[in-house]
């Protein structure tokens, strides 16, 4: 009998150090982000006495390496990435800019007659981005009608969803225009106005805080080549429950810059000149561990084109977010409010600052609810950005 109640003695007390264990690894867990931040030269922050041990085959070639935290030097907690960035000064933008772009391939964007079209009856559907014909590479119109004008049949490869898909079939002749044809509309370029999120010392920038995307499909749209234009706005429509707003302008300069990079993040690229309108203060980074949730502000560009600054609310920080919707923010300001009825279209990027760092940009709108969307850690965008510049 008394074996039997010391060994439920020790399952009780098995099962709670079990739970003790559960519960103390759920805390680290939590409060531990899966990619832990800190500036070049600095020590990598510990979490409630867990300290980082990098791993012996670690690599840190793009100022990243793979390791975990333990308690006490000798119990695992958790495995993480330690992302190094650079402590750089920064412009702030807060201003528009334009965007001309040429994508990768040309885009379906209707059918003249599918019933006898061969290209729709061989599968290519609406959306789908042709990239080859013949296994020539695609980059506009032009390179459509010299492929087919052999006549023939012809292998088309195209993108849809991401993925590459490949059919054969003989084009028709078109009588009217005398020349062998798709018998599509296709798309090869695009534009649009967004608000530029920083600038470098050396005229490299980031924008937009998310991607250009296909307005039907959502995906991202992929650039060949890209320019910046400067943009003057000229009027708003105002954001409502159910219908987002927009800032409407118009391009009013020759290019100031390129784009070398549409990502999920923003959008990367370099200016021939700092504007004027952002020059006179730079400001620090503030990494995502430092943001917290309360007050901030964000600039951003109305109708009037003078830039200003507005009062927000940051909840809801997701430190292991690592794309475009890493936190909550309210539009508090009544005079934005008031001008634009919370957040519009070409707001995107428009940089968020708390405690006089620059901490990330405005990225989306609630459609139920315009004064609130999501905001994007400005390291996501700058560490987006410093691959690209390595890579090119």
């Amino acid at each position: 009998m008394k074996n039997i109640k010391m060994g439920r003695k020790v399952a009780v007390l098995g099962l709670f150090f079990v739970i003790l264990a559960l519960l103390v690894f759920g805390v680290y867990n939590a409060a531990i982000p899966k990619t832990v931040s800190c500036f070049s030269g600095d020590e990598i922050p510990s979490y409630l006495g867990a300290t980082f041990e990098a791993d012996s085959l670690t690599t840190s070639t793009s100022g990243e390496m793979r390791g975990q935290y333990k308690l006490f030097g000798a119990i695992p907690v958790k495995s993480v990435t330690v992302s190094r960035i650079e402590d750089v000064k920064v412009y702030v933008g807060g201003v528009p800019f334009g965007i001309k772009f040429m994508t990768e391939g040309v885009s379906v964007v209707g059918f003249e007659d599918e019933i006898s079209n061969p290209a729709y009856k061989a599968g290519l559907r609406l959306y789908d981005t042709i990239i080859k014909i013949n296994g020539k590479k695609i980059s506009g119109n032009a390179d459509v009608s010299e492929a087919l004008s052999g006549g023939g049949e012809v292998n088309l490869t195209f993108l849809r969803a991401g993925k590459e898909m490949t059919i054969k079939f003989k084009p028709k002749y078109s009588e009217s225009d005398k020349k062998y044809t798709l018998g599509v509309w296709l798309k090869d370029s695009g534009a649009g106005i967004g608000t530029l999120t920083y600038v470098l010392e050396d005229g490299t920038f980031g924008g937009l805080g998310h991607g250009i995307c296909d307005g039907e499909t959502g995906e991202l749209v992929p650039i060949t080549s890209g320019s910046v234009l400067g943009v003057t706005l000229n009027g708003i429509v105002k954001g409502k429950k159910g219908e987002p707003g927009e800032l409407k302008g118009y391009f009013n300069s020759s290019k100031v810059g390129a784009i070398y990079k549409n990502s999920e993040v923003g959008v990367f690229g370099a200016l021939a000149e700092i504007p004027e309108s952002i020059k006179g203060k730079t400001y620090s980074i503030g990494l995502k561990g430092e943001l917290k949730e309360g007050k901030a502000t964000v600039l951003c560009t109305l109708d009037d084109n003078v830039r200003r600054e507005y009062s927000i609310e940051i909840s809801g920080i997701n430190r292991n977010a690592d794309g475009n919707k890493c936190f909550n923010i309210k539009i508090t300001d009544e005079r934005l409010i008031n001008a634009t009825g919370g957040i519009v279209q070409g707001m995107s990027g428009s940089p968020i600052i708390q405690n006089g760092k620059l901490v990330g940009a405005v990225t989306h709108v609630l459609i139920n609810d315009p004064c609130a969307g999501y905001g994007i850690f400005i390291e996501n965008m700058l560490r987006q950005s410093v691959k690209e510049e390595k890579a090119a």
